[in-house]
């Protein structure tokens, strides 16, 4: 992508303003926390951003910045205090980062009288301007926006995955959202690139339970780790138990010991960006028109569990795991297969 057709992307996600405040945000690796190949090359990316805004202002009068901040270690772990206070003063905050800042970013955006909407970009690769970057954005809002209502009109959802395991989530007392790579007003977050329509499952906190009873989010998560597949006992929304005998298994248990909160099912999403491929990146795996479940923090979803962390699992099609099939338990009782043989069936999004 040269400078003309990234100027283009620009204008078309972001409508930049004359006069706005343009603020690119990076973390740096620090003590134990170590450096990668794709990370340095993000911060590469993040300078060509900038200095492709500073072409842009010489047709649109804007004020850019850049800062760094000490990286996290954790997706969705609080970011500096310091570096909010700068987002809260700026127009649009494009997030490139190695950790996920969504949490804490999203909520800048939802403050009251802010000025602010947001791109977080957590290890976003500069070969997605070939890919999930260019997709047509107008169609990918369509298809979120389908997504969105269909959520909406679903009490439960039935996934099976190619392990054949199976999961049942609780979609009850839920607003579903979509996020379709449209950036252009206060208030607006995406994460980028787009595409995907999302809903928190129903987690019975104490002030639901008597009403609505308990979350009936049950069954078995499977999750690749390095290669090593370990399952996640489900039960009320929650991960109860870390089924096998490995490290791994040892490691994301002792991880789910240190806060409880971060048991909780925290979203499924279905991405729907028809230019997104799978190469075992997050960021673009859970916008390829297939499935994405995470545990954590819900609250920025819609949800009521707030957690120090938010971990996507993506199920995409030629990922180690698959979700095979996704069927939807519609209000009025009937059923809509939305993915088949691990893929979304773009074809009945109107």
């Amino acid at each position: 992508m040269n400078i003309e057709e990234r100027i283009k992307m620009f204008k078309d996600v972001f409508a930049p303003k004359s006069g706005e405040k343009i603020l690119i945000l990076i973390d740096i690796p620090h003590d134990n926390i170590k450096d990668s190949r794709s990370w340095k090359e993000r911060r590469e990316m993040a300078n060509d951003w900038y200095k492709t805004f500073e072409v842009l202002s010489k047709e649109i009068e804007l004020c850019i910045d850049i800062h760094k901040y000490k990286a996290t270690g954790f997706h969705n772990a609080p970011i500096p205090q310091e570096i909010i206070d700068i987002a809260h003063k700026s127009n649009l905050v494009i997030a490139l980062t190695e950790y996920s800042g969504t949490v804490s970013l999203k909520q800048v955006c939802d403050t009251d009288g802010s000025i602010t909407r947001c791109a977080s970009m957590p290890k976003a690769e500069k070969r997605m301007e070939k890919t999930a970057f260019i997709a047509n954005y107008n169609l990918v809002q369509r298809y979120a926006t389908a997504i969105e209502k269909m959520l909406n009109k679903a009490n439960g959802a039935e996934v099976l995955f190619s392990t054949y395991d199976s999961l049942y989530l609780d979609l009850r007392n839920r607003i579903a959202k979509s996020d379709s790579g449209i950036c252009h007003k206060v208030g607006q977050f995406i994460n980028f690139p787009s595409g995907e329509g999302f809903k928190a499952p129903y987690e019975a906190t104490i002030d639901e339970i008597n009403k609505f009873g308990t979350s009936k989010t049950k069954g078995i998560l499977p999750i690749n780790l390095n290669g090593k597949i370990v399952k996640c006992i489900i039960k009320n929304n929650k991960i109860i138990k870390v089924q096998g005998k490995n490290k791994k298994v040892d490691e994301l248990n002792e991880l789910l010991k240190e806060n409880d909160t971060r048991r909780n099912i925290a979203e499924l999403g279905i991405g729907c960006n028809p230019n997104a491929v799978v190469t075992g990146n997050i960021l673009e795996d859970e916008k390829a028109g297939g499935l994405h479940i995470a545990y954590g923090t819900s609250t920025h979803l819609g949800g009521k569990i707030k957690s120090d962390m938010h971990q996507d699992i993506c199920y995409a099609k030629n990922l180690p795991i698959e979700a095979k099939s996704l069927t939807l338990i519609n209000n009025d009782g009937t059923k809509t297969e939305l993915l088949n043989n691990a893929k979304l069936r773009y074809k009945i999004l109107k």
